[in-house]
């Protein structure tokens, strides 16, 4: 119930800041999911310079921006982890369908702290008795591309058939956000978690280290970006879209761990 109380105040601070800002001035507001945060923010920046118009944006969960759009929440823009959450909102009529295009790809990978207490080094150690793992709950994109990896991994014999329900059993954490699985990892309060490969940062590469997931086994994770239908600035939105996709745009993504289109 907390959590459910909690999700709706977010939802309505971020309903009542965004539209406070939307009418200061021109101003492109942008939903943005969370691991994008290093690159679009530098993005931000490219557009700032180039147009003189201001970009403020809205970083979290896919499914937590999305849960504002649809209550009332502004954005000219809105960028996702993954394709569900976009998708929920082109059936509510929120979104140019016209304006909606894959713009960059990502995968997953195990994180561990730097000093690697649990010694994990490949995926059976997920299944270890007493690893701490810690991931994105089901509904935001990181951590159901989780569960898929999990289910995959669990109904193959190399893994046996009691990895997936031994694996689950060692999740003490679920996160609305992949930000914070990352910060937990770095901070030492989990042994082990899923996350993007992008989010290994270089502030973050003294604290924690990557083990990757085979690809026969991985998620590819597909990020769209789209116009909203409230936009207010819709050409200048374009342009926006127009930037993330070009040569200058993806030079950012790539830079940043993102896999191009």
């Amino acid at each position: 119930m907390k959590r459910i109380l909690w999700a709706t105040f977010a939802a309505l601070v971020a309903i009542a800041t965004f539209a406070a800002a939307a009418e200061d001035g021109p101003e492109l507001t942008v939903f943005t999911a969370a691991s994008l945060t290093d690159a679009f923010s530098e993005i931000g920046r490219i557009f700032e310079n180039d147009t003189g118009m201001a970009v403020a944006f809205n970083f979290d969960g896919s499914q937590t921006l999305r849960t504002q759009i649809e209550n009332g929440a502004y954005a000219d823009l809105f960028a996702s982890a993954n394709k569900k959450q976009m998708n929920a909102l082109m059936d509510d009529g929120l979104i140019n369908n016209s304006s909606m295009v894959i713009f960059a790809k990502n995968k997953i990978a195990l994180i561990i702290p730097k000093d690697n207490p649990a010694q994990i080094n490949k995926l059976h150690d997920l299944a270890r008795p007493g690893i701490k793992i810690i991931m994105g709950t089901r509904d935001v994109p990181v951590g159901d591309y989780a569960l898929q990896i999990i289910a995959g991994l669990g109904n193959n014999s190399a893994y046996g058939p009691d990895y997936e329900t031994k694996v689950l059993a060692n999740v003490i954490s679920q996160e609305t956000n992949v930000n914070y699985v990352v910060t937990k990892v770095a901070l030492g309060e989990a042994d082990v978690g899923f996350a993007y490969v992008s989010d290994i940062s270089e502030d973050l590469s003294g604290k924690v280290l990557k083990i990757e997931i085979p690809d026969d086994f991985n998620v590819i994770a597909e990020y769209p970006i789209s116009v909203m239908g409230q936009s207010k600035h819709p050409s200048q939105s374009r342009d926006f879209v127009n930037l993330v996709t070009s040569d200058r745009g993806m030079a950012v993504l790539e830079k940043f761990g993102f896999a191009p289109v």
